[in-house]
C-alpha cells in the first residue's frame, strides 16, 4: 500500500499531497504495514492505539465528520484491493466488492471515485465491463452498486466490503438493519480474508457504529478491528473553517456531529426494542370488529407523492389499548382513492369520526366528509403522542399487531433535546414513522376516560368530574384547553 501511494503511475494521485498525509497513514496500517514514528504519532492520535498491529486487519472503521475525504480514501482503498493484489479464488468464481449505502444514489458516489482510477493507466487495462453501477475487472474482481439490505447480499464472494455511513441505515422492516446486513456480509470475507470497511459520520449513541466504537476504540480493543475517529479538519486540512463556525452556530450538537466527528449525546432512543416486543402479539396481523365494541381511528394523510398516508384504528379493553388494523399506501397513490378505501375500512369497525392532523389545511375534512366521516384535527403535537404513548408501552398497557414496519418505525423515534431544554420525538434522518404517527394516536386516543373524546373535552367548557380526571391524567390537555 505504502508503495502504491507513493508511485504517481498508481494511486500516487490519488490521496495526494500533504492533506491527505494522515489518511495515507490509516490506509497503510490497515494493511499491516509498518509505520514511521511521525505516522505512528498520527495513528495513536486517530485510533487510541499505540502503535499499529503489523498484520492486516479484518474489519477497519472510520467514524469521520462531513467533508472529511472518507469516500475518496475509501475509494483508494477499494482500486488497490481490487486492482493490485491476488484474490485465491476457485476456478470460475469471481470475487466481488459490494459498496453499500442507504441508496443507490449515495453509493453511486464512491463508485464513481472508484470508476475514475480504473480509467486511468495501468487500471484501466484491467477493465473488460462497465455498466453505471458495476466494473468487472480481468483478475476475476467485480465491483458494485449494492443497496444496503441482508437479503441481496447474501451468496456472495466478497473480497472486501465497503459499507457507506453505516449510522444512517434505515429499514422499515427490520428494527436493526444495519446489524442485520454485517452479519449478512461477514460469512461472504470467510474464505477471502477481505477487510470489512465502514466509513460513516456518527449519528446517536446507539447501532452498530456506536457499539463498535465503544468496546474497540481503545487500546485493548480488538487488534483484529481497527477504529479511527477524527473531526472533518483533522483528516480534510483544505476544508474551511468559515463552513465549520456556521455550522456550530446554527446547531452546535449537530455540527459536533457532522464536523466534529461525536457521537450527539442529545439524541437518545425512544424506547427500546426490547419494550416494543413485549407489547406484540405474535402471528396476529389483524383484528375482527367485536359488536358493542368503541373504536377509535387516527390517520396521517399524504398527498401521495412522497410520504405514505396511514390509518390505524383501536379499541379498550380495561386499561390496555388494543390495535385493531393498520393500513398503509405507500406513494405514488392517488389521495382520494385512499380516503375512499379507508372510509370503508372505518365504516366496517363502526366508526364515523377519524382524527388526523392539521395536513392541507380543510382537504382532509372535506375527503372524509364525502364518505360521511367526520375528519377532527387533533391538537396535539407529534412530540405530544409519542411522549404519551411512551408510558403505555413501559407499562405494556398496549396490545400491538405483528406489522414489521410499525416495529421498525417504533424502535426508531429519537428523542431529541434542544438548546432550551425542550424536548421533540421525530424519526431519525432519512427515516419515516408515518405508520407509528397513525399507531400512536389511535392507541393514546382510545385511553381517554369512557364517554368523551379528547376533541370533545377540548371543546367543552364544562368542568365536569370528568374533565377534571381527564386534566390530572393528560396534563398537557388541560393547558391546551
Amino acid at each position: 500500500m505504502r508503495r502504491a501511494l507513493s508511485d504517481p503511475n498508481l494511486l500516487g494521485e490519488v490521496l495526494a499531497g500533504e492533506s491527505w498525509s494522515a489518511w495515507r497513514t490509516m490506509l497503510v496500517a490497515m494493511n499491516g504495514e509498518r509505520l514511521t514514528e511521525q505516522e505512528r504519532a498520527v495513528f495513536a492520535a486517530l485510533t487510541g492505539r499505540e502503535c499499529e498491529t503489523g498484520v492486516p486487519v479484518e474489519e477497519f472503521w472510520a467514524i469521520v465528520g462531513r467533508r472529511g475525504g472518507k469516500t475518496r480514501a475509501m475509494s483508494a482503498l477499494a482500486a488497490y484491493i481490487a486492482g493490485l493484489c491476488e484474490h485465491d479464488l476457485a476456478p470460475g468464481e469471481r470475487g466481488i466488492i459490494p459498496i453499500l449505502a442507504a441508496s443507490k444514489q449515495q453509493a453511486s458516489v464512491a463508485f464513481q471515485y472508484i470508476a475514475a482510477i480504473f480509467a486511468r493507466p495501468p487500471f484501466h487495462q484491467l477493465k473488460v465491463a462497465e455498466t453505471a453501477d458495476s466494473l468487472s475487472l480481468s483478475n476475476g474482481v467485480d465491483l458494485a452498486v449494492r443497496p444496503a439490505s441482508f437479503r441481496t447480499i447474501r451468496g456472495i464472494s466478497a473480497v472486501a466490503v465497503i459499507a457507506d455511513e453505516l449510522a444512517y441505515w434505515h429499514s422499515e422492516d427490520s428494527v436493526n438493519p444495519d446489524a442485520e446486513i454485517l452479519n449478512a456480509v461477514r460469512p461472504a470475507l470467510a474464505t477471502t480474508d477481505g477487510p470489512l470497511i465502514v466509513i460513516s459520520s456518527p449519528h446517536a449513541r446507539k447501532g452498530e457504529l456506536w457499539d463498535t466504537y465503544r468496546r474497540h476504540f481503545r487500546t485493548d480493543g480488538d487488534p483484529a478491528i481497527l477504529v479511527a475517529q477524527a473531526a472533518s479538519q483533522v483528516l480534510n486540512p483544505c476544508l474551511s473553517q468559515k463552513v465549520v463556525d456556521r455550522a456550530y452556530e446554527r446547531d452546535p450538537a449537530r455540527a459536533a456531529a457532522e464536523y466534529g466527528a461525536q457521537f450527539r449525546s442529545d439524541l437518545e432512543t425512544l424506547v427500546p426494542s426490547e419494550i416494543v416486543d413485549a407489547c406484540i402479539a405474535r402471528g396476529v396481523r389483524e383484528r375482527p370488529r367485536a359488536l358493542g365494541t368503541r373504536y377509535v381511528a387516527f390517520v396521517d394523510p399524504s398527498g401521495g407523492s412522497a410520504d405514505s398516508f396511514t390509518l390505524a384504528i383501536a379499541h379498550r379493553e380495561g386499561e390496555v389499548a388494543v390495535l385493531d388494523a393498520v393500513r398503509e399506501r405507500k406513494p405514488p397513490f392517488s389521495p382520494e382513492d385512499v380516503v375512499k378505501e379507508f372510509a370503508v375500512l372505518l365504516k366496517s369497525y363502526g366508526v364515523t369520526k377519524v382524527e388526523g392532523d392539521r395536513y392541507a389545511g380543510e382537504w382532509p375534512r372535506e375527503r372524509f366528509g364525502v364518505h360521511g366521516i367526520s375528519y377532527r384535527v387533533n391538537e396535539r403535537t407529534k412530540s405530544e403522542i409519542y411522549r404519551d404513548l411512551l408510558p403505555l408501552l413501559n407499562s405494556q398497557r398496549i396490545d400491538l399487531l405483528d406489522v414489521p414496519r410499525l416495529e421498525a418505525q417504533l424502535c426508531g423515534l429519537e428523542r431529541r433535546t434542544a438548546r432550551g431544554g425542550r424536548d421533540s420525538i421525530d424519526h431519525a434522518p432519512s427515516g419515516h414513522d408515518d405508520v407509528a404517527n397513525a399507531v400512536a394516536g389511535s392507541l393514546v386516543n382510545v385511553t381517554a376516560p369512557r364517554g368523551v373524546s379528547m376533541v370533545d373535552y377540548l371543546g367543552d367548557p364544562d368542568e365536569s368530574e370528568l374533565a377534571r380526571r381527564w386534566s390530572r391524567q393528560y396534563p398537557i390537555l388541560a393547558g391546551m384547553r
